[in-house]
């Protein structure tokens, strides 16, 4: 079990309703089931990642995040989960509005482009980083609009979303992410965590 899946469960009240978006294999929903008693469902766009799901006995959707949000009525879920998916979207902010839509709270994750590991890499190797959050080549990644923690705070902040809770994870250590900590966070974390609502 990934930490992050562990730092997204702590953040989820039993008994809830969840939508994970970009659902995968399930491993996370299965994780909540079990571990949280949530009535959960996902949305993937992998018809094979579809399969594993329900094969797991979960109850998922196969399509895109970006076209079909729409089907689900206002404030359906208590929580909408997006784990590392946001920079593969043509349209990242029309995906945050409709995870705000849809759920009464957001729990997004962001690979974080910010962190040492990536800046040094791209100055002393002059070439696109690969590390444990970003582990595809350029030419194969599904990353369109990468960003950085400090972004993530800035964006959410200009659209006046609600952040209830910011976490950095670096490997094992998790954490909170404040005004007066931002930038350190942004160098040192490889991976954020933010609970927001509209």
């Amino acid at each position: 079990m990934k930490n992050e899946f562990k730092v997204i469960a702590d953040l989820i009240e039993k008994d809830k309703r969840v939508l994970d978006v970009g659902c995968s294999d399930g491993t996370l929903m299965k994780f909540l089931k079990d571990n949280k008693n949530v009535n959960i469902r996902g949305l993937e766009i992998s018809k094979d990642k579809v399969q594993k799901c329900i094969a797991k006995g979960l109850t998922v959707i196969e399509g895109n995040a970006e076209k079909d949000l729409v089907q689900f009525p206002n404030k359906a879920f208590d929580y909408v989960i997006l784990s590392q998916t946001l920079q593969a979207f043509l349209d990242p902010e029309l995906v945050l509005n409709e995870l705000l839509r849809v759920g009464k709270k957001a729990i997004v994750t962001i690979p974080n482009f910010g962190y040492w590991k990536v800046r040094f890499h791209l100055l002393t190797k002059g070439t696109m980083p690969i590390t444990k959050t970003l582990p595809d080549m350029w030419y194969n990644t599904p990353n369109l609009h990468m960003c950085t923690i400090k972004d993530f705070v800035h964006f959410t902040r200009s659209r006046n979303f609600k952040i209830f809770k910011s976490l950095a994870l670096n490997n094992d250590s998790i954490s909170l992410i404040n005004k007066s900590n931002l930038g350190f966070k942004n160098f040192f974390s490889d991976l954020g965590i933010f609970l927001i609502e509209k």
